[in-house]
């Protein structure tokens, strides 16, 4: 069985590293990686692959830059490409980037199987051109690979077939599970960054950093609060730009360059909490029992808010100011098996399996 996995961002190398090594463990399955290059720079692509033992990709395609629709134009007809020269039986595609429509768009014109992992998450807010990404996969793809149940009862509610729809829980559970023990041995961050307490913060979408009136209250509100408890933000190219645009300088903040998978691990589990809008790090907060602040006006990790490990404050610096305060007063509980306790990569290996990729 030959299976193409298409990746191209920094969250999906994270969660192809549980999957392709779950893969490699099979009898008879060959995994083509293809990496699309959205994310092409050493500290957001190389470092996840040399640390995590991800195969080098067999395929790179070198695309990066440019509009929404330019990118995924060019990464659909260069992904049909290698989809003909390699003649794969599943194209297993993860999450919500151009990397992802383009893949799954062009497997399924070619008539190739797709497997969507990380298949109805829903933040039911169109604008969002992650949004767009995940709703059209998961309405091409043969099978959908829902993390939770809430992800599951939205496919249903699209008219999704029950027969598509796989529950099999989160493989950034399995990948955060895996490599904890090796990021306490290898990672270098905290000794860099020097001891005492402090936040986690992190901030790149386009939502955030696109709109001057909010990039400038969320940061405002990170300087207040770091007059008292240090925030430390690993700063993602486009969100340095952007405050480099604007002329913005907040010395109060630790920024670092960005960071690889172990070191971010390391900062997972020294934190005192953690402040975001990347949906996968507000789960990984949870797998590392770190209250969240998520910087965003929804979630699709709506199970997190319900369980009070999450809450939602939107880009309002008093919104924001004041759930720092309450998240230090309240006791949450990190016990809830929410993500199916890092065992997801194996679940999908034995459907994808069974079928034969037919």
């Amino acid at each position: 069985m030959k299976i193409m996995t298409v990746v191209g961002a920094r969250p999906q190398f994270v969660k192809a590293a549980a999957l392709s090594r779950e893969l490699a463990g099979r009898a008879g399955v060959r995994e083509v990686l293809v990496h699309t290059g959205q994310h092409h720079d050493e500290n957001m692509s190389d470092v996840f692959f040399e640390e995590m033992g991800i195969p080098r990709p067999d395929h790179h395609l070198g695309i990066h830059g440019g509009s929404h629709g330019a990118m995924t134009g060019r990464m659909l007809e260069a992904i049909e490409a290698v989809l003909q020269q390699e003649q794969p039986d599943v194209m297993l595609v993860y999450g919500d980037t151009n990397s992802t429509l383009a893949g799954g768009l062009a497997a399924a014109k070619l008539h190739v199987p797709v497997a969507h992992v990380e298949a109805g998450l829903r933040s039911f807010n169109r604008r969002m051109p992650e949004e767009i990404n995940r709703v059209l996969t998961d309405h091409l793809a043969t099978w959908l690979f829902a993390p939770t149940t809430t992800a599951a009862d939205n496919l249903r509610q699209e008219g999704i077939p029950e027969d598509r729809i796989r529950l099999v829980g989160d493989v950034m559970q399995d990948a955060a599970l895996h490599y904890s023990a090796l990021s306490d041995e290898r990672a270098t961050v905290l000794e860099r960054i020097g001891g005492g307490a402090f936040i986690l913060a992190t901030l790149h979408r386009a939502e955030n950093t696109d709109d001057e009136a909010r990039l400038r209250n969320i940061f405002a509100a990170l300087s207040r609060i770091s007059q008292s408890t240090r925030v430390v933000m690993p700063l993602h190219p486009r969100t340095r730009q952007k405050l480099a645009s604007l002329n913005l300088v907040f010395p109060n903040i630790t920024l670092l360059d960005p960071v690889g998978y172990f070191d971010m691990l390391a900062l997972l589990k020294g934190c005192s909490l953690v402040m975001t809008d990347s949906g996968g790090l507000q789960k990984e907060a949870y797998f590392f029992a770190r209250p969240c602040i998520t910087l965003r006006d929804e979630t699709e990790w709506v199970e997190l808010v319900t369980a009070g490990a999450n809450v939602l404050v939107g880009a309002d610096p008093d919104k924001i100011q004041a759930a720092v305060t309450a998240m230090a007063a309240r006791a949450v509980d990190f016990r809830g098996d929410l993500y199916g306790g890092g065992r997801a990569a194996a679940r999908i290996a034995d459907i994808l399996l069974a079928h034969g990729g037919a």
